[in-house]
């Protein structure tokens, strides 16, 4: 399945469109790679999606074309939700 369409799916982000355009800024990293829109996401792999000034990383759990709201987060297991620290060059 392409990582645009998990994304949407798994309504880790509400829509197709804005997945691709996060893909397409770089913003997110399959296994540690950065991921275009048309990258294919198998079983197991670890999705990291960078929203605002927060990291979230997702292990991918199930496959499915469609879900049920309620069902979506089924899809994924939460691996971290971490803030992106911006170094400032302070040795502090």
């Amino acid at each position: 399945m392409r990582v645009d369409k998990f994304l949407k799916v798994s309504r880790l982000i509400k829509r197709r469109t804005v997945a691709k355009d996060v893909s397409d800024q770089g913003r997110v990293l399959i296994n540690g790679r950065e991921a275009k829109p048309s990258s294919t996401v198998k079983l197991g792999d670890e999705i990291t999606v960078q929203f605002g000034q927060k990291l979230v990383t997702v292990r991918v759990e199930r496959l499915t074309e469609t879900t049920r709201k309620d069902e979506a987060t089924s899809l994924y297991t939460l691996v971290k939700e971490e803030p992106i620290v911006k170094d400032h060059g302070l040795d502090w």
